[in-house]
């Protein structure tokens, strides 16, 4: 079962290097996948903290050009020599902060498979898109620009569900049921079967904690949580992934 770690800005280099040290000591089960997701600066130093273990790390964005003139971007080759297998590609945050477009998230998807990175594709609509019931043309258009322009398999990528909405941090200060989650899970993976034999997993991220994930990972077609906040903290970590892998044989 997936668990992803985006640890987005919220820790410096010696904090980051603090929980990693930390996360080194978790005793995973077996059918746990842990990835971890530091900021571009702590990933070496993050990478070298948990060799020794089997979490892996992954991208928290790339650029879709491998080298050259690009001032401030990282692409997902540099990342791929640095250690990554995965790469967030997509996310709320830099779809909605960034005025990144469903082009450019195409792009970015298309550079990781190049590079052997497994990108985890976010969609998830706002609450305009809700309210106006527009939540599953946002999120269709999100797939159909990606899936519609590559040639993929079913395990050769992840998407991640998060409504921006129900963000930590979004300022909207809501959450996602674990119903509606669901729900929305199902039609994604009905969406995908238009493009791909198979199943895609589907993972959900959106004010996951360790009193609710649960509520989440328990349900049929959520393959498992995309962490925030949560993730940057040892212990509420700790007690996250423990209540996951407690359910795994219920």
């Amino acid at each position: 079962m997936h668990i992803f770690a985006n640890w987005k800005m919220y820790l410096n280099l010696q904090e980051s290097m603090e929980v990693a040290e930390g996360v080194a000591e978790f005793d995973l089960h077996e059918d746990t996948n842990l990835v971890i997701y530091p900021n571009p600066i702590s990933f070496c130093e993050t990478y070298d903290a948990l060799e020794k273990t089997d979490i892996d790390l992954g991208a928290q964005n790339v650029s879709w050009t491998p080298k050259g003139a690009y001032t401030g971007a990282i692409s997902a080759h540099i990342f791929s020599e640095a250690g990554a297998k995965y790469a967030l590609v997509g996310h709320s945050e830099r779809r909605h902060i960034f005025g990144e477009s469903n082009e450019a998230t195409k792009k970015k998807v298309k550079a990781c498979l190049e590079e052997g990175l497994t990108p985890v594709l976010c969609i998830g609509e706002t609450k305009e898109d809700l309210n106006q019931g527009d939540k599953e043309l946002v999120l269709g258009e999100q797939l159909a620009a990606v899936f519609g322009g590559l040639d993929l398999n079913a395990d050769d990528i992840i998407i991640g569900y998060e409504p921006v909405w129900a963000i930590s941090g979004s300022g909207e200060g809501e959450s996602c049921s674990p119903v509606k989650a669901e729900a929305t899970h199902a039609w994604i993976k009905e969406q995908t079967k238009n493009y791909v034999e198979g199943e895609v997993d589907v993972i959900y991220g959106g004010s996951v904690e360790s009193s609710n994930v649960v509520s989440y990972t328990s349900s049929a077609n959520i393959d498992c949580v995309l962490v925030g906040h949560a993730s940057a903290q040892v212990e509420e970590f700790q007690s996250l992934i423990s209540a996951v892998e407690s359910s795994y044989d219920k």
